[in-house]
């Protein structure tokens, strides 16, 4: 960098200087503050529960600014990170608009348990998904991926961590309005590789049986050689994706605040399908004193998704010779095909279109989740004390209704409709200690952690059929006949989980070249059995700061040369609540001649349900050359996973009592045997 220095009487030069001069040189009025003094800016990295400069960083830990995630315009900022870091597998599971997507990083650990990461939100764990996240509040995204990184996170961070940090407003900055928006326009990118008319009949007519003259398939009713029907652009459109951000930030010298509201719609190819997501987002910070600070962060979302149930695969199936319309130019509703063999509803974007109220397929779900945090400076220098609680609650309500015939190939088919909801309620409540101090050469910083965190889902769904108008839809499902309701116990569901967690780390360093960081942690999880609820995993991690030392300070092609190398263990808890007890089913038998209704050990019980387990091994090389012009990272990672939870089939033999629910007796039961 360049430097200089003006006298404090030339005004004109000053001005020179602070106005037009590229913001690559520095400039001063006084010599001394640009000559003898040179402060340098490091790049900070978020790691849990703190932050550490990123040449001190002795796990493997990836970041993504804000600015590049918005470099992508979509529904789901998971969309913006595809790509981006090294060993994080993100994968588009449904084409849905708003759909979440799958993230998997370094692999897949559990057979059966849950496989994806922990979402850390402004330091809280966060129930919802990335895309309950605007990509305008995001500052950034780090990405813990080794057991020496995730182990501050116990078993919730068994399959990595993603720590989300948003956009908070600085000291004494005047209010900044902010406003950002994009429109535009999806088409389809590739139709799939389908036979045309004439190239589907010469198939027809090729499949004809040995010695035989007449084909396998003759042309139905609504089919003919000459007929050569492209489906697809029958059935996919053009679709509009729009979105709106806007936000006020400022502060004062004791506080900072952050409010912002986005608005984001996004039609899909499919007919009748999309997304629509409202977003409020508050952050607040105040210093209240030398000792005591606050804040407060909340994040609410409303969301309607619609036409969840269509999709194009009946569309791909459709003979290219069939002809959708009658002869006066309307869409037929059936059509015949292969001699009468196949009868098919028919699905175009008109016909979808103009069902108005005999079809529908909607979830609308809101979610506010909150964080509060209280930290305070203790007489002791460099020790600070940090109370963080989090609230959430989510719920979702979604509904569906077909009208008389609507995807029947029978005019008069009977018309069907669901309603389904589920809440979610999360608490944490968490208490750290931490104690940050230079000495000299020597810096230490130690975080003790005590937390609880509990969770309450309940879900229903109940069906019905024969409604009696179209205009009930899904809204009044007591209004069909009551031997058409059906209320099935397997969906109507009901748990609380909680979780206890003790945690101790440390990271030294020693005049910026070694380092040293060792966690240790302990979970008691309400899901596992009496005996193995608890336990106590380690991870240590080392790293050596080339760069730094004095036989590196001539070699000035090379600005970052650091070894790092970790070990660690995680544990994994995914097992459905209350696994330990077992699971019973209901089912209708005959008792005599009566009808009776039982229940049945579908799942045995096991009392020494414990912890899955996953050691990791880390290896890896940060390097950057040439002014920094060319950076990256060289790892190399071995994970071990044992004692994995998947379920076992017992031998048919093993039998269980059925018990009767009417009777309430034991004694005249019939035994069952269930695998």
């Amino acid at each position: 960098m360049n430097r200089f220095y003006f006298n404090k009487s030339n005004r004109a030069a000053l001005f020179f200087a602070m106005t037009l001069l590229p913001s690559g040189i520095a400039y001063s009025q006084v010599k001394k503050d640009t000559v003898a003094k040179e402060n340098k800016i490091d790049e900070v990295v978020v790691i849990g529960y703190g932050t550490q400069r990123k040449e001190a960083v002795t796990g493997s830990v990836a970041t993504v600014k804000g600015d590049a995630l918005r470099e992508v315009p979509s529904a789901n900022i998971t969309q913006a990170l595809q790509g981006r870091t090294a060993g994080v597998d993100i994968s588009q599971t449904s084409t849905k608009p708003g759909a979440a997507m799958q993230i998997r990083i370094r692999g897949t650990r559990s057979l059966t348990g849950d496989n994806n990461p922990l979402i850390v939100l402004d330091g809280i764990p966060f129930v919802g998904s990335l895309g309950d996240i605007s990509s305008s509040d995001i500052k950034s995204i780090d990405i813990l991926k080794d057991a020496s990184a995730t182990a501050i996170y116990g078993s919730r961070g068994a399959n990595g961590v993603i720590l989300v940090t948003t956009n908070r407003g600085a000291k004494g900055q005047k209010p900044k309005f902010t406003y950002n928006t994009f429109t535009g326009v999806q088409t389809l990118f590739s139709k799939y590789p389908m036979m045309d008319g004439p190239k589907f009949a010469r198939l027809r007519a090729y499949a004809t049986p040995a010695g035989n003259t007449t084909p396998l398939y003759t042309n139905g009713v609504d089919e003919n050689n000459n007929t050569n029907t492209d489906w697809q652009s029958l059935y996919y459109k053009p679709a509009m994706m729009t979105s709106h951000d806007i936000g006020v930030s400022g502060g004062t010298e004791g506080g900072n605040y952050n409010v912002g509201l986005s608005y984001f719609k996004q039609n899909a190819l499919i007919p009748i399908q999309s997304y629509e997501r409202f977003a409020l987002r508050m952050a607040i910070d105040q210093q209240v004193g030398s000792t005591f600070r606050f804040g407060f962060t909340t994040n609410t979302n409303y969301s309607i998704s619609e036409g969840n149930g269509v999709n194009p695969g009946a569309v791909l199936g459709y003979s290219p010779i069939a002809n959708p319309y009658n002869p006066d130019g309307s869409l037929k509703r059936v059509m015949s095909t292969a001699g009468g063999i196949d009868q098919t509803w028919i699905y175009t974007r008109r016909g979808l279109d103009n069902l108005g109220d005999k079809y529908i397929d909607e979830t609308k779900s809101f979610a506010s989740y909150n964080n509060l945090y209280g930290e305070a400076n203790l007489p002791i220098k460099g020790l600070k004390y940090r109370l963080n609680v989090g609230l959430d609650f989510r719920t979702s309500n979604s509904g569906n209704y077909t009208g008389v015939g609507v995807f029947n190939t029978n005019p008069q088919g009977p018309s069907a409709a669901g309603r389904g909801n589920n809440q979610t309620y999360h608490w944490v409540l968490e208490n750290l200690l931490t104690y940050d101090r230079t000495f000299g050469k020597h810096k230490i910083n130690a975080v003790g952690l005590y937390s609880a965190e509990g969770n309450k889902y309940t879900s229903s769904y109940m069906s019905a059929k024969n409604v009696p108008a179209d205009f009930f839809q899904y809204y009044n499902l007591g209004q069909s006949p009551q031997a058409d309701i059906t209320v099935r116990p397997e969906d109507q569901i009901y748990w609380k989980t909680g979780l206890l967690s003790a945690m101790g780390r440390i990271m030294y360093t020693y005049d910026n070249k070694y380092m040293l960081t060792a966690t240790l942690r302990a979970d008691g999880s309400s899901r596992l059995a009496p005996g193995n609820k608890w336990h106590t995993y380690p991870a240590l991690s080392l790293g050596w700061n080339v760069t730094n030392e004095s036989f590196m300070q001539n070699i000035k092609a090379i600005n970052l040369l650091k070894f790092r190398a970790g070990w660690g263990q995680t544990s994994n808890q995914a097992v459905n609540p209350y696994s330990t007890l077992g699971a019973l089913t209901v089912t209708p038998y005959n008792f005599g001649t009566a009808n009776s209704t039982g229940v049945y050990v579908s799942q045995a019980p096991n009392p020494n349900l414990g912890w899955e387990y996953s050691k990791t091994q880390n290896y890896g090389v940060d390097f950057g050359l040439f002014n920094n012009r060319l950076t990256g990272s060289v790892e190399y990672y071995k994970t071990h996973t044992f004692d994995l939870l998947t379920q076992k089939n017992l031998p048919p033999s093993t039998c269980y009592r059925l018990y009767c629910i009417q009777c309430g007796r034991n004694g005249k039961q019939r035994g069952r045997s269930e695998p």
